[in-house]
Order: structure tokens, then C-alpha cells, then sequence
């Protein structure tokens, strides 16, 4: 059988640019089995060390999940396609069912009535739609990428109440797709930008902010006092906290992810049917999905997205339309196609399944891997870690000056060699340096550099597992620090 696998946007850098790849196979694992034969740095982004999926990545022929189906055992036709759906991070409310508790309606005024006027001439919300919006509460979490124009088009439609909870600051950097703030807001508070223009936008809409981080302690007594809860996060441990609280308190969760130029969107509400744990059991390790600012984002990409989860939380308030319950919809805006998988309620989750084991919140950063584990005594489990090197900017910039023999070696990707670099580094991308590693002189000392000293250090470890003898130093900050600290010439990004 002949069948098409596609491989999302984090995976393509692991086989060799790859969008899509035909092979010949008569089950899922047979052709799962060839992808990674014939791309080797693939098998331990999708396999555990037991050759089993790890439950971060999903499968699905066509629109059905594997893990629905016969697993790796799931046969295959003629045609089929295979979409590998790793994190990033058929419902339907009728017409006539109401979504939330029955609320008194509030009454319309008529500047009210004249700026909703589009709205009022449907009969899909007519009056009785727009008293609904106004009566409702939306809980916003973050005004980045997919929170400026979610915030934009909830605000512009009339819902009444609109809670936003950011702690971030805006930065030049934002300002490529976060619509919501301007040139003159750069270094103001996120929260303070995002309602100065969102009041601008409609008046009669309350706006109530939250300059806090969300944690475990606040987040539930929070989600309590809203009707839907809007997820514009952008890492795993606030994704998984916003996903249990929504859960714990019975709330919608309308849920959006980025990166590159590829989107996912859904509305996970237990209540009715699956959650995000349900389509993740578990969080990918630390540092195997590049951030936004280490892949970069489409700028028009955000605005895409964050408008489809406005308009999942317009349908979940007037109580109508086919919402996202049971079904993620992937956005490809290089291909400008949309597809469509069909989710499931998983009986066996920790948190919303028939034998739920999660009670209460738990610590999200230590879930995903970001806070070092402890035993039952309190002293901390320390995982077995290679020792590193590091070099300040101002210190390699020290050595240089004073003519010291060292080679510098840039992790980057091409793209960001042509934004900035430093003129004595060779670029070797982090995903070829242990296969390049014979370019790399081990008999001279080798500082290497990415953006900020991530990847760097990636590749360090890499390096020295695969047997690497040379000394090998991480250049703290990277080129970021260089920029700050050295030459403000070199371009910041």
C-alpha cells in the first residue's frame, strides 16, 4: 500500500526538510517504521526508548487517531494519509441548549443598538444574542500573538466582561504580529497596552486585568468567576494548569497553539467531551520543541488563530453553531489548507476520565520537566548531567583582543546567520553538528553560540555524548549577549 505521511513544521529540521514523505506499508508502524529508517534523527522524536509513540506525538490516518483504532497495528489502503500531531499545545451545542447557567440578560441601549446593528440583523444572534454577549464573562490568558486579536474581535463583538491575566512587558519583537500594541507601548506593561487600545475599541465592555503569572494557588479561584477561559499561552506548564482548572471548575476551554506558519485549534471542555490531556497525556521534554522566539512565527499566523478562538467563544455564548468539541483543526497558512481530526474523551485521563486521579492543581513546572524532582526525604533528584563550560560575551571579546587560539561555532540556522553573526564563527545548525562534528578542531578550545545559549548547549551535550574529545565552551547569552554586552551593531531579533 502506498501512503503519504506528513511531517509537521518542529519535525521537518529532523528529516531533512521533508513536508510529506510517500512510502509502502500495509500498518501505521510499518510506515512509521520506514520514516524513521530512512531519516535516523527522527526515531527519538517519536519513539520512547521502548519503540513505543511517546505520548506527546499523536497519530491519525486520515481524520481517525490510531489510538482509537489498532494503534501501530492499524491497517492501511491505497491513499491513506498519515498526520503525525505532536504538542505544540464532533461537538455541538444546538441552537436552542443553553451553554451556561441562565443569567438575567441586560438591555441594549441605543448606541448600543447602532454599533451591534450587524450583529442584531442576523437571526443567528439577533437581540436576544447580543444581550447574551453582554452578559458574559471571558477569561483571556495573555495578550501576545493569539490574545491581541482574540481581545480585539471579543471586545469589537460586545462581550461584556473581559478578564486578561499577562505579567509581560511589550517588546520590539512583539510588535510583528501582536497587533493589540504599538510602536509607542514598547517597555509598558502588556496588560496596561492591551486595555488602553481594547477600551478604545468598545467602551461598553468591562475590562478587568490581572497583572499576576497563573499558578496553581490563583488559577482556580480565578477561572471560578468566568464563563469561558481563552488560552493564548505559549509554553506547556500553563497550557496543562489552564487545561486542570478548567476541568476542577466545569469551564470551556478554547484552546489555540502557534508556530511557524502551522496553527491548531480546539475547544476542550470534559463537561462534553474530551480535554487537552485527552490529545496529550503528557508534555514533550524540556527544550524538544523550539519556542517562538528559536523557530519564529508567521506574523499574520497569531491573527488567524486567535480570530478562530473568538469565534469559538462567540458560538459557546450565543449557544449555537457546531463548535470545536471533539475536533482540532490544524491551519497550514504556507499551504493556506485546513484540516480537520476527530478527538475523543480518553476513559483513562488523570483528570477528566471515569477513574480521574487529579483532584486538585499540581506544580505544572516540575509536570513538564523544568523543576528539579525531589524524593520523599525533600532532597533533590539530580539527573546525571554532562558538566559545561561557559564565556561571558565580554570575556570571549577579552580573548580575542588578546589573540587566543579559539574557534567559535555558530548553532544557528541559516536564516538567523544572515540576520547577525560574528565574523570569526562557522555555522554548523544544531541539527548537523554531531554529523559535522569532523569540522570541529578538537585539539583547539571551541566556544559555541546560538540566540541565547539554548541550542548551544544542546549541542554541547550532543557533542560530548557522541564522544566529542575537544574542550568545549557555551558562550552565555550567545549572540543576544554579544550584542548587549560587546558590539550593539550586531542586530538584536
Amino acid at each position: 500500500m502506498i501512503v503519504t505521511i506528513l511531517i509537521p513544521t518542529a519535525l521537518r529540521q529532523f528529516a531533512g526538510g521533508q513536508l510529506e514523505m510517500e512510502v509502502e506499508a500495509g500498518t501505521v508502524g510499518e510506515a512509521l517504521e520506514r520514516l524513521v529508517s530512512a531519516n535516523a534523527d527522527l526515531r527519538k522524536h517519536l519513539y520512547s526508548g521502548a519503540d513505543t509513540l511517546r505520548n506527546f506525538v499523536n497519530v491519525y490516518v486520515n481524520d481517525e487517531d490510531i489510538r482509537h483504532a489498532g494503534k501501530l497495528e492499524t491497517p492501511l489502503k491505497d491513499g491513506d494519509t498519515i498526520s503525525i500531531v505532536p504538542s505544540i499545545a464532533g461537538g455541538m451545542v444546538a441552537a436552542e441548549e443553553e451553554a451556561f447557567e441562565k443569567k438575567e440578560l441586560p438591555a441594549l441601549g441605543n448606541d448600543e443598538i447602532a454599533r451591534y446593528s450587524r450583529h442584531l440583523i442576523m437571526p443567528e444572534v439577533g437581540m436576544e444574542g447580543q444581550r447574551k454577549l453582554k452578559a458574559a464573562r471571558v477569561l483571556m490568558i495573555g495578550t501576545g500573538g493569539l490574545g491581541a486579536p482574540l481581545g480585539m474581535y471579543l471586545t469589537a463583538a460586545g462581550v461584556g466582561h473581559l478578564g486578561i491575566v499577562d505579567f509581560d512587558v511589550v517588546d520590539a519583537s512583539n510588535l510583528q504580529r501582536q497587533i493589540v500594541h504599538g510602536t509607542k507601548d514598547i517597555g509598558r506593561p502588556k496588560i496596561e497596552s492591551a486595555k488602553d487600545r481594547l477600551q478604545d475599541i468598545n467602551p461598553h465592555v468591562r475590562i478587568e486585568t490581572y497583572e499576576i503569572r497563573l499558578t496553581s494557588e490563583n488559577a482556580l479561584e480565578l477561572f471560578r468567576e468566568y464563563d469561558i477561559v481563552v488560552d493564548g499561552t505559549d509554553n506547556f506548564p500553563t497550557r496543562y494548569l489552564v487545561n486542570d482548572a478548567c476541568v476542577l471548575t466545569g469551564k470551556p476551554n478554547v484552546y489555540g497553539s502557534i508556530f511557524r506558519f502551522e496553527g491548531q485549534a480546539s475547544v476542550f471542555w470534559a463537561e462534553r467531551g474530551a480535554c487537552y490531556r485527552c490529545l496529550y497525556a503528557e508534555p514533550p521534554p524540556p527544550g524538544l520543541v523550539p519556542s517562538c522566539a528559536e523557530g519564529g512565527v508567521l506574523g499574520v499566523l497569531p491573527g488567524i488563530v486567535g480570530a478562530i478562538q473568538a469565534n469559538e467563544a462567540i458560538k459557546l455564548i450565543l449557544g449555537g453553531g457546531e463548535p470545536l468539541i471533539n475536533r482540532l483543526l490544524l491551519f497550514d497558512a504556507w499551504k493556506m489548507r485546513f484540516r480537520e481530526l476527530k478527538l475523543r474523551k480518553d476513559p483513562d485521563c488523570p483528570v477528566c476520565g471515569e477513574r480521574a486521579t487529579i483532584k486538585e492543581l499540581i506544580d505544572y513546572e516540575e509536570f513538564c520537566g523544568l523543576r528539579p524532582q525531589t524524593n520523599e526525604t525533600g532532597q533533590t533528584l539530580v539527573e546525571e548531567k554532562l558538566e559545561m563550560e561557559e564565556m561571558t560575551a565580554t570575556e570571549l571579546k577579552e580573548r580575542l583582543d588578546r589573540g587566543d587560539d579559539i574557534q567559535i561555532i555558530d548553532v544557528r540556522e541559516p536564516n538567523e546567520y544572515e540576520i547577525a553573526r560574528l565574523e570569526q564563527a562557522k555555522l554548523i545548525p544544531l541539527g548537523q553538528v554531531v554529523n559535522r562534528a569532523a569540522e570541529i578542531d578538537p585539539a583547539r578550545e571551541t566556544v559555541v553560540h546560538c540566540k541565547a545559549g539554548g541550542r548551544s548547549a544542546k549541542a554541547i551535550e550532543a557533542l560530548k555524548r557522541a564522544g566529542y574529545a575537544g574542550r568545549l565552551v557555551n558562550l552565555k547569552g550567545g549572540i543576544t549577549a554579544w550584542s548587549n554586552e560587546v558590539d550593539p551593531s550586531v542586530p538584536k531579533y
